[in-house]
């Protein structure tokens, strides 16, 4: 019967990989406020500027380069320091996320009735896994190299796998756009200045290897 190895023949390690691939996909939001002593008028105001907001931003529409949905939409009290209800103020909001960059923020532009408040770069679900399956490739060579050369550097002629763990690290740079220039800018030439940037996709590779 083959003796169990021993402990000290045990090693563990890790390994991680990056890739840094192109933000490929934008979201945008707009939104408006309005305030007032009626709530059924500012609830009334709100939805004629999300209507007409909306009406316009389906026309522009297309699958997978732009689609158009409905944020928040939401109508609170204002109250005096005694309590009392003086007001209402409430805010609506429209989001615009899509590939085609130029057609989101040319129709960011046109929406008069409403203001670009954010916006934020990501990776689509393909571009996601593409990088993953490069970065998870890499990083589960090195380990594999490194497994490797430490056996050698203990004088053991090979290894086997143990348990292996492979996380995924999605993170990475998000842009902001300045909103004081970005309304500027949609002024003039009914276009909201974006730029995307890259993002980094990291896998990490640990567990431990049985040197033989």
């Amino acid at each position: 019967m083959a003796s169990a190895p021993l402990p000290m023949q045990r090693v563990s390690l890790a390994a991680q990989a990056s890739v840094q691939v192109a933000q490929d996909l934008l979201t945008m939001s707009l939104s408006t406020t309005r305030e007032g002593t009626d709530p059924q008028l500012v609830q009334s105001q709100l939805k004629n500027a999300l209507d007409t907001a909306l009406t316009l931003a389906k026309k522009e529409a297309r699958p997978a380069q732009m689609t158009v949905r409905t944020g928040r939409f939401g109508l609170s009290p204002r109250y005096d320091r005694n309590g009392k209800i003086t007001g209402w103020q409430g805010s609506t909001e429209l989001v615009l996320e899509g590939q085609d960059f130029a057609r989101i923020s040319e129709t960011a532009g046109k929406l008069s009735t409403l203001t670009v408040s954010g916006a934020s770069f990501g990776l689509t679900q393909a571009q996601r896994q593409s990088a993953q399956a490069q970065a998870q490739a890499q990083a589960i060579a090195l380990f594999r190299q490194r497994a490797t050369e430490i056996a050698k550097a203990f004088d053991f002629k090979s290894y086997s796998l143990g348990e292996v763990s492979v996380n995924y690290d999605e993170g990475g740079p998000v842009f902001q756009p300045q909103m004081k220039a970005v309304r500027a800018m949609a002024v003039e030439d009914a276009s909201v200045p974006v730029e995307a940037g890259m993002a980094s996709v990291s896998v990490n590779v640990s567990g431990s290897v049985q040197l033989q």
